[in-house]
């Protein structure tokens, strides 16, 4: 009988990302982890977990890397290129967390660095695992530049295929026995615009395109500047998109960050918060500005009304655990 009520606790508590948005009375918590190293333990991961449980976290994105190429010198003048990956998959750690807490898992499913016939065995594997939650990206590029042969180039194919699974097709256009529960999938936008996109209202009819294939809601990459929220919800709302668009944040912890998130996210920091980092003398005290700058850049979000609030927790899960401290 304990059992049986354990599994049905369990299950109870794995939904849609999109159902717990639409459940829930206030903006839903949640945030986002990296698998570990390859020859590293899963137990950092799970510290950070256990950080910031107590905020009752509705979701945990688990990001994934493709394979890299590298160009290994054979010593006759010659290099042969070989494959390396530095992280496993998801799919393990995914599993492992929503098995270990009975909290939904957010897999990221890539273009870049997959086949269809590989993202296919990811799909198969999730959905035995009773793993239903997907968030779609393109990826960052290979830093070879060499692209994946036969692997998808946009988003909007990766959910073509999803919906094809779902439905019961396999890539080869073979059809399935028996289909299982389909899966869900989020999107990823940017309130400053993709690096790649020409201007924002092309970035924002792509992202149309993507909800109009499925998407059930939008993630965005991490902003400093509320008011570039505001503005693309608004751009957003005009072209008709009315998914949720769930603010991504990071809690800036280190002096170093201060050039690097810029240039590597491609997004501005406001004047303000440039000029209050720029005081710093060490990254104790820069953590100390950042945890605030984004405590009341969540308070303002949650006046605004947002459905939720993500947090990138990578190497923060402190800070986060600061910030959570004060809105939740």
């Amino acid at each position: 009988m304990f059992l049986c009520q354990a599994r049905f606790l369990y299950f109870c508590s794995i939904m849609r990302v999109i159902d717990s948005i639409k459940n829930s009375n206030g903006p839903v918590f949640s945030f986002e982890l990296l698998p570990p190293p390859k020859g590293k333990g899963i137990d950092s991961l799970y510290k950070s977990i256990d950080l910031l449980r107590e905020f009752d976290p509705k979701y945990i994105n688990i990001t994934t890397h493709h394979s890299e190429y590298i160009f290994k010198e054979m010593g006759n003048g010659t290099f042969e290129r070989k494959t390396l990956r530095r992280r496993p998959g998801t799919v393990a750690v995914a599993a492992a967390i929503q098995n270990k807490y009975g909290i939904s898992v957010v897999p990221h499913i890539l273009c870049n660095g997959f086949t269809p016939e590989e993202t296919e065995y990811v799909l198969i594997d999730l959905q035995f695992l009773g793993i239903t939650n997907l968030l779609l990206l393109r990826g960052d590029k290979d830093k070879s530049g060499v692209p994946t042969v036969g692997g998808y180039i946009h988003a909007t194919d990766l959910e073509k295929q999803i919906n094809d699974f779902n439905d019961g097709v396999f890539v080869d256009g073979s059809n399935m026995e028996m289909k299982e529960t389909p899966f869900a999938y989020g999107v990823a936008c940017y309130p400053e615009k993709h690096e790649e996109a020409p201007n924002i209202d092309e970035d924002i009819y792509w992202l149309k395109k993507k909800v109009e294939l499925g998407a059930q809601y939008a993630v965005t990459q991490l902003f400093y500047d509320n008011n570039k929220y505001f503005e693309f919800v608004d751009k957003v709302r005009k072209m008709g998109i009315d998914i949720p668009i769930i603010p991504g944040l990071k809690p800036m912890r280190k002096l170093s960050q201060l050039t690097v998130i810029p240039r590597t996210f491609k997004v501005d920091l406001p004047e303000a918060f440039a000029r209050e980092i720029m005081k710093c003398k060490t990254d104790e005290e820069v953590e100390i500005v950042g945890t605030e700058w984004c405590i009341n850049q969540c308070k303002e979000l949650i006046k605004f009304g947002v459905p939720g609030l993500h947090f990138y927790a990578l190497g923060a899960a402190n800070s986060v655990r600061a910030v959570a401290r004060s809105i939740f």
